[in-house]
């Protein structure tokens, strides 16, 4: 349904500011805002906190068992990233019972207590002392980079929220609504019928012009009735308690209308956002002269609009509806998802190869699967080493629960996936990287988008070093639709 947009008050006599509902409804609505979004950090934090917990266990405990068990006879690089240092006691600022001990009991290691990070040891026949760092900082840092940047995007969310709420959305379809109404209503207990009806040029075409239609009615069906009790002095009591009971009626869809009022609003919200960003994108583009920058723009305005499709789906959820299944042709959606993710400035110094066969295709929504790709390749672009890093994508035919499939390969030569992670590389929030640029929430999405298509994911290392992650997807049966985007 269309919704009209009403007329800006003029010449009413009356400020919004005068409308004794509206702190109420400020109140409210912000502090309905605020919970959900209090609500939504204690949430988000709690669960990353949770697991950020439990990979720091998992790590503390390998290093602990790495280094009670490592023989240094030459090999530190095991241990080089948590610290390893030798030296005397004195360096360390050890104890005498300490260097006590661990001279006495060599091979065994020797920490302050459970809270500390550095973690001691002798070899037997060695006067130096081994010291390791524990990266127990470094998980707090993590959790600390969490929660501010939680706090941040949760915020701006809410503070523009509140902004569009208030400065556009509830001025012009709640508050002057209300006051048009008011305003009558008080008209009308005056008598003063030239201003007990509603302007139709101030009323929206939303629900609440509904109402303000049906108040208009009703009002003029009363005066009409009015008229015609003043024909007979018989009828006048029976006319004066319709009325009454009229003017009740009124006052009753006034407090309808206000208990709405949160319903109004939020429908407006999602997609200005996205269209104010999609068409200042395309303003640029329209100025922009540079080769280089004119692919940037056009990559972003590619990627605004599946935001947009995405925003659309959200907001026209009461329409079911089921995505469009099509013969999608692979290696054009593997070179756009590489140059979605080239923009990263790492990726000049990769050597990147599409081996996927041109007649290669798959059955699937092709933005969902474009987003399984870009995660993928993304991945693999943090963990292969700068300058010398290489990424292969390849495809073959094979078959997924009795039809014919086509698996595509995602292999690179970075370190690979660790022993320990990988059983549980697609759940929520299991990343291998040990800085703050992985969420581990990538694999978990292109495992549900996978899933959803009816095929499977799997992620191994490979022999040679690097990890291979391998994706089955149904293929097209014969004259099969075609993506055409």
């Amino acid at each position: 349904m269309r919704v009209a947009t009403p007329r800006p008050l003029r010449g009413m006599g009356r400020r919004f500011g005068d409308l004794k509902v509206r702190p109420k409804l400020m109140v409210l609505h912000n502090a309905f805002f605020l919970v959900l979004t209090c609500a939504v950090y204690l949430s988000v934090v709690s669960f990353a906190e949770q697991k950020l917990n439990d990979a720091a266990q998992r790590e503390v405990t390998l290093v602990k068992n790495a280094f009670a068990a490592h023989s240094f006879e030459g090999d530190e690089t095991s241990l080089r990233p948590y610290d390893l240092r030798t030296g005397a006691a004195g360096d360390f600022g050890l104890p005498q019972d300490a260097e006590r001990f661990l001279f006495a009991y060599p091979g065994r290691t020797w920490q302050r207590d459970s809270a500390s990070e550095h973690l001691y040891r002798v070899i037997e026949g060695s006067p130096r002392i081994y010291r390791v760092t524990l990266p127990l900082a470094f998980y707090s840092n993590l959790l600390a980079q969490l929660k501010l940047s939680v706090f941040a995007v949760l915020g701006s969310l809410y503070v523009a929220a509140v902004l569009l709420l208030e400065l556009v959305i509830m001025p012009l379809y709640v508050y002057q609504p209300l006051q048009l109404m008011l305003a009558a209503d008080a008209a009308t207990r005056a008598n003063e019928r030239a201003a007990e009806l509603i302007p139709e040029d101030y009323i929206p075409g939303d629900e609440i012009g509904r109402i303000m239609h049906s108040r208009n009615e009703t009002v003029g069906l009363l005066r009409r009735h009015e008229d015609e009790l003043e024909k007979t002095a018989a009828d006048l009591q029976r006319k004066n308690a319709e009325l009454e009971a009229a003017k009740r009626n009124l006052e009753a869809q006034d407090r309808l209308v206000s208990l709405g009022l949160l319903s109004a609003s939020v429908a407006h919200e999602m997609n200005t956002p996205l269209a104010v960003l999609h068409g200042s994108i395309e303003q640029l583009l329209e100025s922009a002269q540079d080769p280089a920058t004119r692919r940037k723009l056009d990559r972003m305005i590619r990627v605004t609009g599946r935001l947009r499709r995405i925003s659309e789906g959200l907001v026209g959820f009461s329409r079911v509806r089921r995505e469009e299944m099509v013969a999608v042709p692979l290696r054009p959606l593997v070179d756009e998802a590489w140059h979605l993710v080239a923009i990263d400035e790492k990726a000049g110094g990769i050597c990147f190869k599409n081996q996927i066969p041109a007649a290669a295709r798959v059955t699937g929504n092709a933005d969902r699967l474009m987003q399984v790709f870009v995660n993928l390749l993304r991945n693999a672009l943090l963990a292969v080493p700068a300058g010398s890093g290489w990424i292969t994508v390849g495809s073959r035919r094979t078959s997924l629960a009795g039809r014919d499939a086509v698996s595509v390969k995602v292999e690179d030569n970075g370190p690979g996936i660790p022993a320990e992670v990988l059983p549980e590389i697609f759940d929520a929030f299991v990343t291998a990287r040990l800085d703050s640029r992985g969420t581990g929430l990538g694999l978990t999405v292109a495992h549900g988008i996978v899933t959803q298509h009816g095929g499977t994911i799997t992620a191994a290392n490979r022999p040679e070093g690097g990890a291979v992650l391998e994706v089955t997807l149904p293929a097209p049966s014969p004259g099969e639709k075609e993506n055409q985007s």
